[in-house]
């Protein structure tokens, strides 16, 4: 049975945090003197938003609710509910919220301002789709992309955070349910821009790894009232507060009967609910001078100690080199194994195609685990310093092996539709640069992972890499430490806030090119440089350990500050 819900991006609101968000909308909304309020929920599913809310208004003020949703029995489910709700006016519609015409205007996601208010709500509560737009049938992705000036590949809850500016009175509290990613990516710039420029930012909540949905998708709460146009706030007083599953080191936690009632306490701390542990931070949100730049989440000592990380670095990784991804086959069964010898030896593709591959699962800070096993088909060879396509005929192995998956790689239709052959890879790179020395590091990952190689091995899509034009090693080799340390950790984690799910990070190219690097002459720099070189000629636990001690003293003192020698 296919489940709507899930095509949809349809996750509904559990009670206990839809109550949640409820009441911190009403506490920073001014309810005095309000004789009568409407209420909209611009993709209501069952009503639970819009229920919860409802119960936490005084009764002596005559309400309004209003919900759209695109099922017929979400509708109902919704008006039935409403049927025990007095001294109320309800007004549900199935209608896609997105196509109806409220404005009657059609708005530009990349400009600043809304263009018009129609003055229909006095507050929005919402949690709409989470679900990309080409996920959604051509036609509506057509529309939303003309109506929305959409480009590309964007998350649907973005043309409902403009949609639903525009039907918010001035003055009036949105509190919306979405996924955090846009609070720290960079396809999220035109929203906080958005934000910013539309609202006075009361509170941003970051619900980590909370699991609060059944959706892969770690949410996150906005709360903001709506700026006038010629209003100067410049949201230097909002709050913040995110909450990670955490390890204990040594912390002894306080209970807690749910993630509600942490979050209700609005103090730092680690909690344990049930069997996991929980860290909450709370603090300030620090908006960044560049539009590029993510928001910074810090309270006060954690960021007086990343602007002391900063004032003492002299130079950013970007500064020296380009973060570049791996290679991207869009067929990784096809072109990756680590059992090519067991194929039958006329489907065993040429030796010379094969290509010894780094990826995210063999190798860690210092050591790669397999050198060997896992390979790639690459049907490319290097002809006068390039990249040229094989005559796949001539490799007769090969392609009896890529005909046995040729339904697959043929219906990789982007591929023939750019002029390329059905047994390439999509996304090849240059060859040419990987027999460089090149630092090479996941994307996802528990802890860094920055791995200094010397191999000339190809680096898979999972994994990102860095390589100096002039071959400076040194240069590797201080990025390497400094990436590999905790300070760095935690300053990835304070900067960058993108935690996923048990602890994992996200390693994006735009985050490691902004790391701090100090001066490479400073006498901390050339401790860091020969500790690391050492590091990556030992193999022994007991070495290693004391070395990487060494090497986090180094790195603090380039920097000028205490060392980080636990990460909480």
């Amino acid at each position: 049975m296919i489940d709507n819900r899930k095509i949809n991006g349809i996750h509904f609101t559990p009670n206990n945090l839809s109550e949640f968000l409820g009441q911190r909308i009403i506490d920073n909304f001014d309810l005095s003197n309000k004789q009568n309020l409407t209420i909209l929920d611009p993709a209501c599913g069952e009503g639970e938003l819009l229920i919860s809310i409802s119960k936490i208004i005084d009764n002596s003020i005559n309400c309004k609710f209003i919900g759209y949703d695109i099922d017929q029995n979400h509708i109902s489910a919704t008006k039935q509910r409403f049927q025990s709700i007095q001294n109320s006016k309800f007004e549900i519609y199935q209608q896609d919220f997105l196509e109806i015409d409220i404005t009657n205007n059609s708005f530009d996601l990349f400009s600043s301002t809304a263009k018009q208010e129609t003055e229909l709500a006095d507050v929005i509560i919402a949690n709409p789709p989470y679900v990309r737009t080409q996920v959604i049938g051509a036609e509506k992705a057509k529309f939303y992309s003309k109506k929305y000036n959409i480009k590309g590949r964007i998350d649907l809850y973005f043309p409902f955070l403009i949609s639903m500016t525009n039907n918010l009175k001035t003055g009036g509290i949105l509190g919306v349910l979405t996924s955090n990613k846009y609070l720290f990516t960079k396809s999220g710039e035109s929203i906080r821009k958005y934000l910013i420029e539309n609202y006075e930012i009361i509170e941003i909540i970051d619900l980590g790894d909370t699991k609060f949905f059944e959706a892969a998708v770690l949410p996150a709460i906005f709360i903001g009232r709506k700026k006038s146009k010629n209003s100067k706030n410049q949201n230097e007083n909002t709050k913040f507060t995110k909450i990670y599953e955490y390890n204990p080191n040594g912390h002894k936690p306080e209970i807690a009967n749910s993630i509600i009632e942490i979050l209700n306490k609005q103090v730092d701390g680690v909690y344990k609910v049930n069997d996991k542990l929980y860290k909450q931070t709370v603090g300030k949100l620090i908006f960044a001078k560049e539009k590029s730049a993510v928001w910074s989440m810090c309270n006060t000592s954690e960021n007086d100690w990343v602007k002391a990380i900063n004032k003492n670095s002299s130079s950013k990784v970007c500064d020296h080199v380009k973060v570049k991804i791996g290679v991207k086959t869009t067929a990784d069964n096809v072109f990756i194994r680590d059992d090519w010898h067991l194929l039958n030896i006329e489907k065993q593709p040429e030796k010379e195609l094969l290509k010894p591959l780094i990826s995210q699962d063999n190798i860690t800070k210092w050591e790669r685990i397999d050198t060997t096993k896992l390979k790639i088909l690459y049907p490319y060879l290097i002809q006068n310093g390039k990249k040229t396509l094989i005559d796949i005929e001539k490799y007769p192995n090969s392609l009896n092996y890529f005909n046995d998956f040729k339904e697959q790689l043929q219906s990789r239709k982007y591929l023939i539709d750019a002029g390329r052959e059905w047994f390439e890879i999509w996304v090849a790179q240059n060859p040419i640069y990987w027999q460089k020395p090149k630092i090479v590091f996941p994307d996802i990952s528990l802890y860094p992972r920055f791995y200094l190689d010397f191999s000339g091995s190809i680096v898979n899509g999972n994994c990102y890499w860095i390589i100096t034009e002039n071959e400076n090693i040194d240069l590797l080799y201080l990025i390497q430490g400094v990436a590999n340390s905790k300070l760095m950790t935690k300053y990835h984690d304070l900067c960058f806030n993108n935690k996923l799910y048990s602890g994992r990070r996200r390693y994006f190219s735009q985050y490691v090119e902004k790391y701090p690097l100090p001066e490479k002459n400073s006498i901390y720099a050339q401790k860091i440089i020969q500790t690391v070189k050492e590091l990556n000629q030992n193999t022994e636990k007991e070495k290693i350990n004391e070395l990487e001690t060494i090497l986090e003293i180094a790195v603090a003192n380039a920097f000028n500050v205490e060392p980080v020698l636990n990460l909480d």
